[in-house]
């Protein structure tokens, strides 16, 4: 299936490893040009020169941390200086600390909103412009399932991720008529470092094994197994795609069915 990517700008946060690298594979693979970006500089540089060398794509590394205002204003500026406009917006940060309510001062907070909604913002204040000039463009948010249930010892992504979903939808129908899809996915538990990460800090607060800790959450699962990067990259990919034209304003869970609301 042509996605109807081949040309198109497609800009990436967290590329450099993870969720975010494969979303950048499969989006080269379809023929989009990149616009990569990791807080490090040598991560991001190697993971452009890889993606390159496996896909006919322009890729463009740039260090740049999102939770930075300073940042994302000289990512945007080099992103569109070297190939005119951005026409898909892949916001994908990594999560805060692990910890409970009470466990985060107010600092912690004020960095997790930096990071996960103020990002958001600014990313689509700097992008949008640009889509709506060309009268397409496409806008996906990695969020979490805790936007739907959340989970324990996850307080900052809890409640900073909802708020992105909230934002995602708000600008969804502020921006339709101009051609721009504005989507958030909703991923459980993915084979990444952050995951393993969260069974650690899991295990140490339950005095449990991390085995122990990973084997009762593959139990919750009903397809039985921890879900791989590339899984979550095709779902993104489709939502960039022209037959994703009409699927807007949407937060699409894909977590092998461990969630259970309805909607």
């Amino acid at each position: 299936m042509d996605l109807g990517l081949k040309g198109r700008t497609a800009l990436v946060g967290g590329a450099s490893r993870g969720l975010g690298r494969a979303i950048a594979e499969r989006l080269a693979a379809e023929g989009a040009n990149l616009v990569l970006c990791s807080r490090d500089r040598s991560a991001i540089e190697g993971a452009a020169e890889s993606i390159a060398s496996e896909a006919c794509a322009e890729v463009l590394p740039v260090a740049a941390d999102l939770s930075r205002g300073e940042d994302i204003t000289r990512l945007i500026e080099t992103a569109t200086g070297t190939f005119g406009a951005i026409d898909i917006l892949v916001h994908n940060t990594g999560g805060p600390p692990s910890g409970d309510f009470f466990d985060h001062d107010d600092a912690a907070w004020q960095t997790a909103f930096e990071g996960l909604l103020l990002s958001f913002v600014r990313l689509a204040r700097g992008g949008v412009p640009g889509m709506r000039a060309k009268k397409w463009g496409r806008i996906v948010t990695t969020t979490s399932f805790t936007v739907r249930e959340p989970a324990e010892r996850l307080a900052l992504s809890n409640a900073l991720r909802t708020a992105v979903v909230s934002a995602s939808k708000t600008l969804a129908r502020e921006v339709a008529a101009d051609g721009i899809t504005v989507n958030t996915v909703a991923q459980g538990a993915f084979a990444t470092d952050r995951l393993r990460l969260l069974f650690a800090s899991q295990a140490e607060a339950r005095g449990q094994t991390f085995d122990e800790v990973e084997a009762e959450w593959i139990s919750r699962i009903p397809i039985g197994r921890i879900s791989q990067p590339k899984e979550l990259a095709a779902l993104v990919a489709f939502l960039c795609s022209e037959a994703a034209g009409s699927i807007t304003g949407a937060c699409l869970p894909i977590d092998g069915g461990m969630t259970h609301g309805l909607l």
